[in-house]
């Protein structure tokens, strides 16, 4: 959701920004909690995740925050616009979980399919050099992009889990092009504002290692690395470069009963993002390559014999570059729906 903003900014009667002038990628780090890539027990899973960002700093590609932009038309003029930026998105995304007694290779397999449902509040406040300020804001709750992961594996032990999954994001969320007539240099061609999704197809690699201090597996030191291959924008000479993501945690259980039926399970996560492959293609431009560092907390609460958990967590970006700098909130509920035997 934070990367589909982050192109999609400012719309103020004839200007808005260059579609390609920040980060694009699926794959949000601070979404999902620290334990959330082990393959559980057989069984059918749903999980609802809520997920929030909040910003007012969009950054360039010295890391400081934009407050102006520049645009060159098709005629050669170019004109500048001083900006402002305040973002609110939210994305709810239901996730739905098999994994079969069957082992492959060893492994635990399972496979999920995650749609989302996305809505923002962008407000922007653009003025020209010479001319007043003007106020706009746009925002729209509609489909986004659906995510399906068909392989996932994870083969575990008393003090480790290692997992590989290998999905692709479907482009099926509400996507537009627009003309619009921006002052002095003329039409331009421009994703829509309200778009909920990215317009192209990426595949997902994604590998996680789990250490367990102790064999109950009370704590766990999270390690996770996603790499994000892109496909063509559509409507655009565009393929987005590929990112790669860490993901850190450590989750620690502590009881709340003395049967150990209600867990208290805290600890501190976070994540770094970064760009490692030019973006392609006529419209790319050459923009310096993005990334984002955050740190954060994770609280929730356990019940293991119905397998049911309920997370919160919260993210601080500390650094960002070319995208937006902000903070996020999560809450998600998890949920065993159906136990198959052994």
């Amino acid at each position: 959701m934070r990367r589909t903003l982050a192109v999609e900014l400012l719309i103020v009667i004839g200007a808005i920004t260059a579609t390609t002038a920040f980060a694009q990628d699926h794959y949000a780090p601070g979404i999902a909690n620290i334990r959330d890539w082990i393959v559980p027990a057989p069984g059918l899973y749903g999980a609802l995740y809520n997920y929030g960002l909040l910003t007012n700093s969009l950054n360039g590609a010295d890391g400081n925050p934009i407050n102006s932009v520049t645009f060159t038309g098709p005629n050669g003029r170019s004109a500048t616009l001083n900006v402002g930026v305040n973002v609110n998105a939210y994305a709810l995304a239901p996730m739905f979980v098999w994994v079969p007694t069957k082992k492959i290779f060893g492994a635990r397999y399972g496979l999920f399919v995650l749609p989302s449902f996305t809505n923002a509040s962008l407000n922007g406040l653009v003025s020209s050099e010479l001319g007043t300020g003007i106020t706009a804001s746009t925002g729209q709750f509609n489909v986004g992009d659906i995510f399906v992961q068909p392989l996932w594996l994870d083969w575990g032990g008393k003090h480790y889990d290692f997992s590989y999954g290998l999905g692709f994001y479907i482009p099926s969320g509400k996507y537009q092009i627009l003309t619009v007539s921006v002052p002095v240099i003329g039409d331009v061609r421009v994703a829509s504002p309200d778009n909920t999704g990215l317009g192209f197809w990426e595949n997902q690699n994604q590998g996680a290692f789990y250490y367990y201090p102790w064999p109950d597996k009370r704590m766990a030191i999270e390690n996770l690395l996603t790499w994000e291959i892109n496909q063509r924008k559509r409507g655009f000479d565009l393929t987005p470069g590929q990112h790669l993501t860490w993901n850190w945690g450590v989750s620690q259980y502590l009881p709340l009963k003395k049967d150990k039926t209600l867990l208290l399970e805290v600890g501190p996560a976070g994540y770094l993002s970064y760009q490692v492959s030019s973006d392609s293609g006529a419209d790319a431009g050459n923009r310096a390559y993005d990334h984002v560092n955050a740190a954060g907390i994770q609280l929730g609460m356990t019940l293991p014999k119905q397998m049911i958990a309920l997370n919160f967590h919260y993210f601080h970006e500390y650094s960002a570059v070319n995208q937006f700098q902000g903070n996020e909130y999560g809450l998600n509920l998890s949920v065993r729906l159906k136990g198959f035997k052994q």
